[in-house]
């Protein structure tokens, strides 16, 4: 003879229940999926500019390029890598827990160099139809030349490496090692990127936006610009 089912708690009890397997199974696949497949991504700087404006929020894919598996630096299989022109979503190689989005405009053995403010790869002009038109020169200053310097002397494709004095706008020609990327912004004038810091490691690189799901402008005197301020046209755009 079998037993009867035990019957479902009933009235403050059974709700309060029924929460709680709500909340457990909402936290589970909310940790499952911003863990392994999208997390949301807001853009805080203007580095990045046309493409990304202050004040977008993105949903970035972590699964293209494979999640890091969480308390781990262990990755799951990675769909593709990332390629030249794609913006990627990274953790940043100077500021721990700190989420950074570039451009990659170079790859493992590629040879970069830039002449006032325009790029070059393996003795090619780039053709970068996402850098704002107008000045891209980044104001220069001894400290952050020094810091440049510090790091690409030792990716030097040639020459004299004690005359080299580069600056934001001119530096090179340097080399990408394996199993790296160099980052750059779209605003060049803006932008601390990896003429500053080096090179992206592939370990560091977290995914890429597929879309932007909200926007809208901090810089206004409305109060509650993120209702009041909405950007309607850049909303479902897919950042290119």
């Amino acid at each position: 003879m079998t037993k009867d089912a035990k019957p479902a708690p009933s009235g403050v009890g059974g709700w309060l229940l029924s929460w709680a397997k709500t909340i457990v199974i909402a936290l589970t696949v909310w940790f499952v999926v911003s863990s392994f497949l999208f997390k949301a991504f807001r853009i805080t700087s203007s580095s990045m500019e046309n493409t990304l404006l202050v004040g977008d929020v993105l949903f970035v894919n972590k699964l293209l390029y494979g999640p890091r598996i969480p308390l781990t630096r262990a990755r799951l299989p990675a769909m593709r890598k990332p390629k030249l022109g794609s913006i990627v979503v990274f953790e940043s190689v100077e500021t721990p827990d700190l989420t950074v989005v570039k451009r990659v405009v170079g790859m493992a053995g590629d040879t970069l160099a830039m002449q006032n403010g325009v790029l070059t790869r393996n003795g090619t002009t780039i053709e970068e139809p996402w850098v704002p038109a107008g000045p891209r020169l980044m104001p220069s200053d001894p400290a952050g030349d020094a810091q440049i310097r510090r790091w690409q002397v030792r990716y030097l494709a040639g020459g004299d490496t004690a005359a080299y004095n580069p600056t934001p706008n001119d530096w090179g020609p340097i080399v990408v090692p394996a199993e790296t990327y160099f980052v750059m912004g779209d605003n060049r004038s803006e932008s601390y990127d990896g003429r500053y810091w080096g090179f992206l490691p592939q370990a560091n690189v977290e995914g890429s936006p597929i879309i932007v799901y909200y926007s809208y402008n901090p810089d206004t005197y409305k109060p509650l610009p993120i209702i009041s301020n909405v950007r309607w046209g850049r909303i479902f755009t897919i950042p290119r």
